[in-house]
């Protein structure tokens, strides 16, 4: 009796980041690059009632008598599907068509970002929305003067400008990292992974390279890829597999109630 209750307790604690995980998905379905969550659990410790026995000569053998004791949080995992491909036919936003991952310089820390919205700050280099550095090939920056009349850039990740004379002038090629395990990046927040122990190390290329980079498709960016329709069907499930634990309590209570009345 109170091993249901205190299983019940567990179940609920587990629905509610569960429910969290997907709160923060729907938060984020108009994220760009953003990659969702998805939680698991796994059963706790079962307590045992009496062990299994061989068969003998004259008798079958038996089966383990055990009472599970709730459940646990098993995972929350990052689901890295590639999200679909908006055109905004703006040139400095850019998407990946792949598994790589764009690289930001913040300081002397390296971070990666799958979201693509790219600008130009006043002196012309390449960053993103907080002002992080682009990485470009060479592990410098990437530099448009002021003064170019146009630029464009490659599915390779080469940037080019014609200058003020009217020549095709090379900026650099934007670096693409991937990884061995992309789920095991950390999220860092403003759409940003840090690598992590698991992650394994950035392997750095280009894009349409021999690792499987991915191209980059200029004038596009990519959308989360989170799912509406699945996040509400999940949300529904969290919350009937909350109220659920919450009748197991209700009901131990009741019983534990019933015994404390035999006593009048």
């Amino acid at each position: 009796m109170l091993r249901a209750m205190y299983s019940g307790i567990s179940g609920m604690k587990n629905f509610q980041i569960k429910l969290d995980v997907i709160g923060n998905n729907i938060a984020n379905v108009n994220t760009y690059g953003f990659k969702k969550g998805r939680t698991t659990f796994k059963d706790m410790v079962s307590q045992q009632i009496s062990g299994a026995s061989s068969a003998t000569a004259t008798r079958g053998g038996t089966n383990p008598k055990q009472v599970g004791l709730g459940s646990q949080l098993a995972t929350i995992d990052t689901i890295h599907t590639q999200g679909s491909l908006q055109t905004t036919g703006r040139p400095l936003d850019l998407s990946i068509s792949g598994d790589g991952f764009f690289v930001l310089l913040n300081g002397a820390q390296t971070v990666f970002t799958r979201a693509g919205n790219f600008y130009l700050d006043v002196n012309g280099d390449l960053v993103n929305a907080d002002g992080l550095f682009v990485r470009e090939v060479g592990g410098g920056r990437i530099n448009i003067p002021n003064t170019a009349k146009s630029f464009s850039i490659g599915s390779d990740g080469t940037v080019t400008y014609i200058d003020a004379a009217g020549t095709l002038q090379p900026a650099g090629q934007i670096t693409i990292a991937k990884f061995d395990n992309p789920e095991g990046l950390e999220k860092a927040g403003s759409n940003l992974f840090i690598e992590t122990s698991n992650s394994g190390a950035p392997a750095y290329g280009t894009a349409g390279g021999a690792n499987g980079e991915g191209t980059i498709v200029a004038g596009t960016l990519e959308m989360s890829n989170v799912d509406l329709s699945e996040e509400f069907t999940e949300m529904i499930v969290a919350q009937r597999g909350f109220q659920a634990n919450t009748r197991i309590i209700t009901t131990s209570d009741e019983i534990l109630q019933e015994l404390v009345n035999l006593k009048r």
